[in-house]
């Protein structure tokens, strides 16, 4: 149905469910502002999910980096108790990172969980080789630890070809106290480098990096704690990927390993959901995911589902003055062109991204492909844009490059996504992929209260995300300049061409506030572009959407 079609009766609706007798049953309640900018059940692409469109009254909390996260993870770990379910999922996690400095590691917490008479549940993705820089060994580690004391944590490998699970997140149901549900979501990986904080020196426990990141690589990121309704949405993503009744693994190079190691290879039941936890807060929450078309088909997602691609294009549509972008993989074409038709569209509209100043890895089989992609990128939102697009990289205080791993979307402070996903077309299309939309009914009431002027108003979430994030590339203490685009989108550029300035004139004098500098992609030779582009469509960006769509250009 298009939207026009909606009957003024149903022109205010709010999407909720009960449950009467183990059904899921959506009901409807809403506001204008979140049909505008949330995708509608059938917008999603997917009629098979049993996700809700979206959840109202949460409370959604940001945590800046893996330190705040871990801690925060850790302490509500330790509650879990009898009765208890822990669900998660991860790309890579290490068994002995430590959550804080000197407290329990990943498997230690995980485990100690089970101890305590919770049911842990976990799905790590079955990675590549350690040799290709992936974590075979590590996840398989992690699993068999937790599992070692009776939790159960699954090697998937139910991905496309040269796919992964890229989803991280942790949900935690309390037996008798739904008070104090939360899931956890975003970009952090339980796993080394990841416990930094907003000094940027890097986690103790480093992994092998590209040397211009020095020996513990500067690691910036975001993850966010959401309590409420929409801890039981993310608790579905969960039991749909868990009930998917294709093996965990099919090439025989992977089974018999995991029969050598005694490797569970059939998930075990789950028990009955909960229902919804009390709402706690003023959030509307979307759950927005990638899963490529696979065969066999994903039961909860048989054509795959592209809901964070259809999302950002939906959200995109609205955008009129600021929008702001931190990701590690700004590197798409596909993905660049959506950006583009919003700043060819909007002639007031500002892009600004902060993105890694060099890939993760060395090498050169590793590196052309990856320049490639995010060289066509930048060229499109540039071409579209000009000077209204800023594309900026962070060093911390020592001038060492911190490597952005955040995948954050703020939309003139009212729309704002934190996530797993990159923006390129892997992201888009082909790995699994989760991200929370967040729309406060929360005013802020500052000026520009309304910065788009669509009637939107600045909304406290967003706003305070953002302005949290340019604090610190900024150096600043106060939002004084920052809270309208105009402004705050000067303050930025002026930031960064005193520190380019700086360090061009031999560092002489006082370092200038600030940790954002223009970021700069020199150009591949020919032959290199022509070497790297088979790697670049078939291994490092590639399109996992059914072939009527990539015909198309359609997600």
């Amino acid at each position: 149905m298009h939207l026009s079609a909606l009957p003024a009766l149903r022109s205010r609706w709010h999407l909720r469910r009960a449950t009467v007798s183990g059904v899921r049953l959506p009901a409807i309640t809403a506001g204008r502002t979140e049909l505008g900018w949330f995708l509608t059940g059938p917008q999603r692409g997917n009629d098979a999910t049993r996700l809700r469109p979206w959840t109202d009254g949460n409370a959604v909390r940001p945590l800046v980096h893996g330190g705040p996260y871990f801690g925060a993870l850790a302490e509500a770990l330790a509650r879990t108790g009898p009765g208890d379910l822990v669900l998660f999922s991860d790309w890579r996690g290490d068994p002995d990172e430590r959550l804080s400095d000197h407290g329990a590691t990943v498997s230690e917490a995980l485990a100690d969980a089970v101890l305590r008479g919770a049911l842990v549940k976990g799905l790590m993705w079955r990675s590549h080789l350690d040799r290709l820089r992936f974590s075979n060994r590590e996840n398989r580690s992690l699993s068999e630890r937790v599992n070692d004391v009776g939790g159960e944590v699954l090697l998937d490998q139910r991905v496309r070809s040269v796919g992964s699970h890229h989803q991280k997140f942790v949900v935690i149901r309390h037996h008798g106290r739904p008070v104090d549900d939360v899931a956890f979501l975003g970009g952090v990986d339980l796993a080394h480098g990841r416990r930094d904080d907003a000094d940027h020196q890097g986690d103790p426990q480093a992994q092998p990096f590209a040397h211009q990141y020095g020996p513990t690589p500067p690691w910036h990121d975001v993850q966010i704690e959401l309590r409420g309704p929409a801890v039981r949405e993310v608790e579905e993503v969960f039991r749909e990927r868990w009930d998917d009744p294709a093996a965990l693994s099919r090439l025989p190079w992977q089974v018999l390993p995991d029969e050598v190691h005694g490797e569970d290879r059939k998930p075990g039941p789950l028990p009955p959901e909960a229902p919804d936890p009390p709402e706690a807060g003023t959030c509307a929450v979307q759950l927005l995911r990638t899963y490529p078309q696979r065969r066999p088909g994903y039961p909860f997602a048989p054509d795959g589902e592209r809901s964070a691609a259809r999302g950002y294009a939906k959200a995109l549509r609205r955008a009129r003055r600021l929008v702001y972008v931190e990701d590690q993989y700004l590197w798409s074409a596909d993905v660049a062109q959506v950006f583009a038709a919003a700043l060819r569209r909007e002639p007031g509209l500002h892009l600004v991204a902060v993105v890694p100043r060099y890939p993760d890895q060395d090498g050169r089989l590793a590196v052309p492909p990856v320049r490639l992609g995010h060289a066509r990128a930048l060229q499109i939102v540039r071409a579209a844009g000009g000077d209204r697009v800023q594309v900026l990289d962070v060093e911390n205080r020592d001038g060492v490059p911190v490597y952005v791993h955040a995948k954050v979307c703020v939309i003139d402070d009212v729309w704002a996504t934190v996530g797993s996903d990159n923006l390129n077309r892997r992201s888009w299309t082909h790995d699994s992929e989760l991200t929370a939309a967040v729309l406060d009914r929360r005013l802020d009431g500052r000026e520009p209260r309304d910065p788009a002027g669509l009637g939107d108003g600045a909304r406290g979430f967003a706003r305070e995300l953002r302005l949290e994030l340019w604090r610190e590339h900024l150096d600043r203490d106060d939002d004084d300049g920052l809270l309208d685009p105009g402004e705050a989108i000067e303050a930025v550029r002026s930031s960064a061409a005193a520190l380019d300035a700086w360090h061009a004139g031999g560092r002489s004098g006082p370092r200038p506030p600030g940790r954002l500098r223009v970021h700069r992609v020199a150009p591949l030779p020919l032959w290199q572009r022509l070497l790297a582009a088979p790697a670049y469509h078939a291994i490092v960006d590639p399109d996992g959407r059914p072939t009527r769509l990539k015909v198309r250009g359609q997600h």
